[in-house]
């Protein structure tokens, strides 16, 4: 079939769920402290005695300080069970009609990628949505945010081969140098809410740096039609979206929004259906365009601890309790949700939708839920207007 994606709800007919074939650790350097900042604290309130959640991050400075680079390594058992959960999410999908894609599988051989600037571990083709933009006819690779993830998308070159060939468009933003001088560390510095890494701090010098570059996820985007919200916490995300602007401009429109979670806005606020939202919260709702605030909001509920499996105090957890948001629509009354998010599925129900529930047992280990899971290449949709 032809690329055609231009929405969330829309009938999902083709899809990519990405692959965790050999993830063996977490390298901690510069950039993914960055990407994984905010804790997300003020979501967790009421849970532990202070009301802080300390079963949510681990402290780094307990595990020897943040300098440099650092691996983590993620237990072998926990990515093999990752691997049957994400077996099982392909095969509802394709229970459902869907046509599954996969990515190539990262082999064991190929532990690290070196640019003239520096050097990184290099982790599978897992959270799909990250770097790729699909935008109606158009795959988008988007200027990527951390450093181990910069040759992501190769994994997916024989996929978006055949759909170039089938007619789609294909570009690719700017691939950034990615020195230290490269990232706006303003955010990590001033935000409020907090982070799971200590506070960053002297960043190095290099021959190769250029100054701020752009670096922006497509998971920061949520698609409406020819609309695209697109949310912005640091310059880098700037100009990715000022890239965005003249690259579409005729085609699309684009609503910034501000500072609604330090990158992603896909754990945040969901479009379920037109006219429709799931949100983490009223706040979260109140900062999107004005058009998107008269939407209907299914605000959803506060997770419990218990839904979470718990790891030993060394475990490097990257994702707030609010990850199971995170669901991924196969059509306007369809969506998967996790089974170990009962109340999340309760209220979905209550309001009318089908909920196809799915096992995700470490969802925080990895970064990631359904939707960031997948790429949605082909919908039923259009180029809508769902917003004037």
């Amino acid at each position: 079939m032809q690329l055609n994606s231009f929405d969330e709800w829309s009938p999902l007919r083709e899809v990519v769920v990405g692959s965790a074939e050999n993830y063996v650790s977490h390298e901690r350097e510069l950039s993914f402290d960055l990407f994984f900042h905010d804790n997300l604290v003020h979501d967790n309130a009421g849970h532990g005695e202070s009301g802080r959640s300390e079963w949510y991050y681990p402290r780094l400075t307990a595990r020897g300080g943040s300098s440099g680079r650092q691996r983590t390594p993620v237990a072998r058992r926990y990515v093999d069970e990752l691997n049957e959960d994400l077996e099982g999410l392909a095969e509802a999908l394709r229970s459902l009609g869907v046509t599954v894609h996969r990515p190539l599988p990262l082999s064991p051989d190929t532990a690290e990628v070196t640019t003239p600037a520096w050097s990184a571990s290099v982790v599978p083709p897992l959270n799909l949505r990250d770097n790729t933009l699909i935008l109606g006819d158009e795959i988008i690779e988007t200027s990527p945010m951390i450093r181990s993830r910069y040759f992501e998308t190769q994994f997916l070159k024989p996929l978006f081969r055949d759909y170039f060939r089938d007619g789609a468009r294909w570009s690719v933003m700017p691939r950034p140098m990615m020195t230290d001088a490269s990232f706006d560390l303003s955010y990590a510095r001033t935000a409020t809410v907090g982070g799971p890494t200590e506070p960053i701090e002297d960043p190095q010098s290099s021959p190769w740096d250029v100054g701020l570059e752009m670096m922006f996820d497509a998971a920061q985007c949520l698609r409406l039609g020819n609309d695209i919200v697109a949310n912005i916490s640091t310059e880098n995300h700037a100009l990715g979206v000022t890239w965005l602007e003249r690259h579409l401009e005729g085609r699309f429109r684009i609503h910034r929004v501000h500072e609604l979670s330090d990158s992603h806005i896909d754990s945040m606020v969901l479009a379920l259906r037109p006219g429709l939202l799931l949100v983490r919260s009223h706040e979260v709702a109140d900062k999107l365009p004005e058009p998107l605030r008269r939407w209907d909001r299914i605000v959803a509920p506060t997770p419990q601890e218990n839904n979470f499996p718990r790891y030993d105090s060394d475990a490097l957890i990257l994702t707030s309790p609010f990850i199971d948001l995170n669901v991924l629509s196969v059509d306007e009354e369809t969506v998967l949700v996790n089974e170990a998010s009962p109340e999340l599925v309760r209220v979905l129900e209550d309001a009318k939708f089908t909920v196809v529930p799915v096992r995700h047992r470490h969802r925080r280990l990895f970064g990631g839920g359904f939707h960031c899971f997948t790429l949605d290449t082909v919908r039923d949709g259009g180029p809508e207007d769902y917003l004037s």
